[in-house]
């Protein structure tokens, strides 16, 4: 298993769980994005620049992932795409993205992208708080604790 992060807009609190856990399980991480970004010095850990542009990053991803990975976005389309390839997807948030949910999870936000279209202001997500990283570093333990015993 390989873990791919789209960190453009990871939380820098999720990083640094992830980087430990990498170090930790030994689990090679790729973190993509089309800006520099500080990952620490480890043999398990690579950060890749992409070019800027819609989705390049997402792209790039799915070019390299293959079935059993994790993939760590809350980019909607991308978490389909990986677990039509048979991939784990798992937000910032610790939330599991599954084959049951992923469609009205991309419902929801077509939705809410016309609601925004048509001038309807709808605001964002919440701050990430301690419980949002808590039940993610309890999904990504989980996660990674079972790709260990296969």
């Amino acid at each position: 298993m390989n873990i791919w992060v789209d960190a453009d807009a990871c939380p820098v609190a999720i990083k640094e769980i992830i980087f430990k856990a990498a170090d930790r399980t030994q689990t090679p991480t790729s973190l993509f994005a089309n800006h520099s970004m500080r990952v620490p010095p480890s043999k398990f850990i690579s950060f890749v620049r992409v070019q800027s542009g819609f989705d390049v990053a997402d792209d790039e991803i799915v070019k390299r992932v293959a079935e059993g990975d994790l993939v760590i976005t809350q980019d909607i389309p991308l978490a389909a795409e990986v677990i039509d390839k048979g991939c784990v997807a798992l937000s910032p948030r610790g939330e599991l993205y599954t084959t049951s949910n992923i469609r009205s999870r991309l419902n929801m936000r077509d939705f809410m992208d016309t609601m925004r279209a048509s001038g309807v202001q709808t605001g964002g997500p919440p701050p990430l708080n301690q419980a949002d990283k808590q039940n993610f570093a309890n999904h990504l333990d989980r996660i990674l604790t079972a790709n260990k015993r296969t």
